[in-house]
């Protein structure tokens, strides 16, 4: 198994939870506001951790880092969001070195996502990175591991039709609703939330039930009425959310709120049946709502499981996917392998060139008429054939690098000429080991 170490001690990991394990109740506990997400990133510098990025979205919350040991990156998980380490337990996972980039891989190319090729998430691991950079949290490592990914997510998306059709939560809510109310288009739909899923949703609702019933809600007015401008929608105050509640057909929830918003109390003098569709983690409707009679109550982890024929077409297309994730991921294996051999290859040059100078002091004591430009301009050359050889061997998929790289230095005796020669570059002080 590769290893990716950024120095003696520590190692590369992703770990979280997501979808597959933890229920929505669970994701609410370890999901991560904005704030909590920068009170993370400060609490990880502070602590001396040099280089990680956290994702949180409905369907997963994630760190991909470097620690001494896990627990160190667990405990900036659990310490800053509603999750305790018992639950993490239950339902988490940890990957490590080449584990944790294959992991990376699949998740920023959607073959993780809940809902094969919902290309959303590489939007957020870039958001997630962009954070981190500013925070000055994101080493040459990472930097080349998200770049390499974000390149893989854009060549499937271009090359393969594994996001083709339309298929996405928020499509597939809409889906659900015109499967499931009759004659939508003269129905009162009301939205509340206009985060990137509230938005989404709020679109295809204009563009698929033919609907001029739509009212949008959200506790920033401002950002309803950006929204509205761009679609054929009706905005309310936060204060009417009662009120339009009563009168509504089918209610979309799709706030970032940490609690629940929607709840019997709002809903206690209903006069008709009322489809709610939650699309929010945490939760935003309290699951008590469904003893209310004519209350229907859907969550988005439901939604996700629908699959229908353009599902099924998209997974045709897995095959070619991954074939892509393989290309690229070799690339950055070989820039990994790079890095670990550079400053030897460095320092045997460094030592060649010192036994050259030695012996052409020593020959021009004892040459007449010595020609030390011819001598050096021909040394060089043969100096740097040799390197090539040497170069070329530690490249060979097949040659085990460590054990390659321990025998040129005890060899040529230039173990801590190498160590010296790590430069700001190589750089950053580590090494990144793969064997």
């Amino acid at each position: 198994m590769e290893k990716y170490n950024m120095s003696k001690t520590t190692t590369f990991y992703a770990l979280g939870l997501s979808y597959k394990k933890a229920d929505a109740t669970i994701r609410g506990k370890f999901s991560l506001t904005a704030k909590a997400q920068s009170d993370l990133l400060a609490q990880a510098k502070a602590e001396g951790i040099e280089s990680l990025i956290v994702i949180s979205t409905c369907n997963r919350t994630e760190i991909y880092g470097f620690a001494n040991h896990p627990y160190e990156l667990i405990k900036l998980l659990c310490e800053n969001s509603n999750g305790s380490l018992e639950e993490f337990r239950e339902v988490a996972y940890i990957y490590k070195n080449q584990e944790a980039v294959n992991h990376m891989f699949r998740v920023g190319t959607a073959l993780d996502s809940q809902i094969l090729g919902d290309f959303e998430i590489i939007s957020q691991i870039k958001i997630a990175f962009n954070h981190s950079k500013l925070e000055g949290l994101v080493n040459t490592f990472l930097d080349r591991l998200v770049s390499s990914v974000i390149q893989t997510s854009k060549k499937i998306k271009t090359d393969t039709k594994i996001s083709s059709g339309a298929t996405s939560v928020s499509f597939a809510s809409v889906q659900y609703i015109i499967r499931n109310v009759e004659d939508i288009s003269n129905k009162n739909i009301l939205l509340f939330g206009t985060g990137k899923i509230g938005r989404n949703t709020c679109e295809n609702l204009v563009k698929h039930t033919k609907n001029s019933h739509v009212t949008l809600i959200n506790r920033t007015k401002s950002k309803a009425e950006m929204l509205a401008g761009k679609l054929n929608v009706i905005v309310k105050d936060f204060l009417e959310l009662k009120k339009e509640v009563q009168v509504a057909d089918v209610l979309v929830v799709a706030t970032g709120a940490q609690s629940p918003t929607i709840d019997k109390e709002i809903l206690r003098d209903l006069a008709k049946p009322l489809l709610i569709l939650d699309l929010s983690i945490p939760r935003n409707v309290n699951p008590d709502v469904e003893k209310i009679p004519g209350v229907t109550l859907i969550h988005l982890d439901y939604l996700s499981q629908i699959t229908d024929d353009t599902l099924e077409r998209r997974k045709q297309h897995i095959p070619a996917a991954e074939a892509i994730i393989e290309d690229i991921k070799l690339e950055f294996n070989t820039w990994i392998n790079s890095r670990k051999y550079a400053p030897t290859i460095h320092a045997l040059k460094a030592k060649l060139n010192d036994i050259v100078s030695g012996e052409l002091a020593f020959q021009k004591k004892k040459i007449n008429n010595f020609n030390e430009t011819q001598v050096d301009l021909i040394s060089a050359r043969i100096i740097q054939k040799i390197t090539n050889h040497f170069a070329s061997h530690l490249k060979n998929e097949s040659t085990s690098l460590d054990e390659s790289i321990e025998f040129i230095e005890k060899v040529f005796q230039i173990g801590p000429l190498a160590s010296k020669i790590t430069s700001s570059d190589v750089e950053e002080k580590y090494k990144i080991n793969l064997s």
